[in-house]
């Protein structure tokens, strides 16, 4: 069982490992290199951070965030830096945008137009 741990390592064990091995200046930004890394989405992953997600490009992104942590950039900087370059698919909350407000409303608002018409259609006498 020993033999088992040390080669698949729990998640949250590697994780740690994995921050722990960057240099930080300071506990304060490995802080929040740790917090903002697991609020950006992996982009070649369904629905992992970039903490949880082991693929390449999650530890490049990983990389590219403790060091522009680690270098003073701000927390916005970062952001801006990733979706710059990987769209917003990589933030779990997108900024409002028309397109996004169509594409979670228009369903809506077709449901509510079908209710209405059915409605209507029930309610009108039929001529034969």
């Amino acid at each position: 069982m020993a033999a088992t741990t040390d080669i698949f390592p729990s998640s949250d064990q590697s994780i740690t490992e994995q921050v722990e091995l960057f240099q930080f200046d300071s506990d304060e930004l490995r802080q929040r290199s740790y917090t903002l890394a697991k609020a950006l989405r992996c982009p070649q992953c369904q629905n992992q951070n970039l903490v949880e997600s082991n693929s390449p490009i999650a530890l490049d992104l990983r990389l590219i965030v403790f060091n522009m942590i680690n270098s003073g950039s701000s927390d916005q900087e970062v952001i801006e830096y990733m979706t710059s370059r990987y769209g917003e698919f990589v933030l779990y909350n997108p900024a409002f945008r028309i397109g996004n407000g169509l594409l979670w409303g228009g369903p809506i608002v077709l449901l509510v137009l079908f209710l209405f018409f059915s409605w209507r259609s029930i309610r009108s006498p039929h001529s034969t």
